[in-house]
């Protein structure tokens, strides 16, 4: 192998790959943000004697949510997985 030349095989999916990733990360990006609040909301519901049983729920809400972000990201590989493996065709299922 060549000095100076990166060892890592790179293909290129064109646009729709861009199009596709670009979805899944702001899928994950939302799906953090919701994570967040359910847990700030569930901190400051704390603090008050009267708002602990909702802020358990909304604590136990965020730990669940927790287990769509790894989901998302397979989801992802997969999706892409699939692109390659088709030769970057569009299924019937992936048209608007």
């Amino acid at each position: 192998m060549e000095s100076g030349k990166n060892s890592e095989l790179d293909i290129n999916l064109g646009h729709r790959h861009v199009v596709i990733q670009r979805r899944y990360e702001a899928l994950g990006a939302c799906n953090d943000l919701f994570i967040a609040v359910w847990f700030l909301l569930g901190s400051f519901f704390f603090l008050n004697d009267q708002l602990v049983k909702g802020g358990t729920w909304l604590i136990i809400v965020g730990s669940a949510q927790l287990l769509i972000k790894p989901l998302i990201k397979l989801t992802s590989l997969v999706h892409v997985g699939r692109i390659l493996r088709d030769g970057g065709r569009i299924s019937k299922s992936e048209h608007p």
